[in-house]
Parts: structure tokens; C-alpha cells; sequence
């Protein structure tokens, strides 16, 4: 299903439906298909929302649609389109840092709390967050995965799906911007998110040290922190039950 949000600005989401409150799930760089399971760890039978950021995928992006501000709005908008609330927004990686994003910027109440996996976003000045652009994918999947089953293998891809990571990987430096992966002020701007937030972390991410993640829950007025042993910076998938039985959990206490 694909949303017009004006401004050339088009957004294709994958929907399932449910009768209990919607779920925004939110992509990091490695793209849709890194939370494609995600739906499935979720507590009740809600509704679904997994968008394709543009540029992501060969879906198209505004030459003027260009950070993760731009995005979060979007997905606002988005929800104003559908008429939503009590939305749970699910962010991993850098769809993390989106969610956070609009956490900040929830002015019409859309938002009932946020999930963050090993999100991105904010200075590291607590632990660490590796700049991954020079790196090559065997080296990003030793960081990003305990499991070396679960490392993608270049020699296996074909050209056409070469062609689609490197497209992936430069729209993902576009919203990414400079400082790299994180904007500098929006560790202070979280002390104004009134929704609850969950942060659940791998704690053997390469990418995102825990206590990067410890420090971002801490930013949160009302932020919890579940580290996720054995995991890397995928938590939902190699530390799924673990997280599945962390969001369920906090969601009963909304």
C-alpha cells in the first residue's frame, strides 16, 4: 500500500491488521527486510505498520527529502493521514533514532510509547558508535552479529542485489548526515518525550556500545533499559524471545 504525503513525498507500507492498538515499525539501514520477523514479536493482535523509507528498496525519494528529521515528520503525517493513536513506534537502528525523532516532535498526541533496538542518534559521548561507511560488508556483519550464520555472505549476492545494497547503503548516508549516525543535540531534546521509552540492547553489538545504549535510555524522562545478552545490534533477531517478552511486558504497564 503506498501513501500520498504531498510534496512528491511518497511512502510504501507493508500493513497487517489487527483489532488491538497500531505498531509503527521502523527500518534501520540494512533495510526492510532486517525487521521483516519484527511483526511477530509483538504483544496482542494489533495493527502493523512497516514502512519502506524512501530511497530505500528503488522506492523513490524528493531530491529535497533528505534527513531523519524529514522522515520522522513523514511518519507524523502519516498517522495524521490514518487517523491513529496510541501508536507504539519500533525503531531499530537508525530507525530508531526516527522514532526518537518523533517522540520529540509529537505535538498531535499520536504517539502511546516507543520501542528502540539498538538505536542510533545521539553523540556518543557515553560508549561508543563505530562509523561504519568505509566498512565492508563481511567487517559490518562481524560487528553487527554474534551469530556468523546470520552474517551476509557478498560472494552469494548476484549484481542485481550488489546494485540494491550499495542504493540502500548511499540513501542511507543521506539521512544519516554529518556528524555521522547521530545528531548532537538530540540527547537534550528527549527530556521534553512525554511517552514512555523502552530501550532493549544487544550487548555485544560492534556498532553501539551497551552503554551507548544505557545513556540513551537515561535521556528519556521515562526510560527503561533491557540489555539483551548474546545478542549484536539486531536484538530481535538473536535475542528474539528476550525481546519479545521485554516489549510485552513493558507494554502492560502503559
Amino acid at each position: 500500500m503506498t501513501f500520498d504525503l504531498g510534496d512528491g513525498l511518497t511512502v510504501a507500507v507493508d500493513q497487517r491488521d489487527g483489532t488491538g492498538d497500531p505498531v509503527l515499525v521502523l527500518h534501520g539501514g540494512a533495510g526492510p527486510r532486517s525487521v521483516r520477523g519484527l511483526a511477530d514479536l509483538l504483544p496482542g493482535d494489533s495493527t502493523v505498520l512497516t514502512p519502506t523509507h524512501p530511497g530505500f528498496d528503488g522506492q523513490p525519494r524528493p531530491d529535497w527529502f533528505d534527513s531523519v528529521p524529514d522522515l520522522a515528520v513523514a511518519y507524523l503525517d502519516l498517522l495524521d493521514l490514518l487517523k491513529l493513536d496510541r501508536v507504539l513506534v519500533v525503531g531499530s537502528s537508525i530507525g530508531g533514532w526516527i522514532a526518537a525523532e518523533m517522540a520529540t516532535r509529537d505535538t498531535r498526541d499520536r504517539i502511546g510509547a516507543v520501542v528502540l533496538l539498538n538505536a542510533v542518534g545521539i553523540d556518543p559521548a557515553a560508549g561508543r558508535l563505530t562509523d561504519t561507511r568505509d566498512l565492508n560488508p563481511a567487517r559490518l556483519g562481524e560487528l553487527a552479529f554474534v551469530n556468523p550464520a546470520l552474517r551476509l555472505d557478498p560472494s552469494t549476492l548476484t549484481d542485481e542485489q550488489r546494485a540494491a545494497s550499495l542504493a540502500n547503503q548511499q540513501t542511507l548516508a543521506v539521512y544519516a548526515g554529518e556528524p555521522f549516525m547521530y545528531d548532537p543535540k538530540l540527547r537534550r531534546r528527549l527530556r521534553r518525550v512525554d511517552a514512555p521509552a523502552l530501550v532493549v540492547w544487544g550487548e555485544e553489538d560492534g556498532i553501539a556500545t551497551g552503554d551507548y545504549g544505557r545513556s540513551y535510555a537515561q535521556a528519556f524522562p521515562q526510560g527503561r533499559f533491557v540489555l539483551a545478552p548474546g545478542a549484536g545490534h539486531f536484538p530481535h533477531i538473536e535475542a528474539a524471545a528476550l525481546t519479545a517478552a521485554s516489549i510485552e511486558e513493558f507494554v502492560k504497564q502503559l
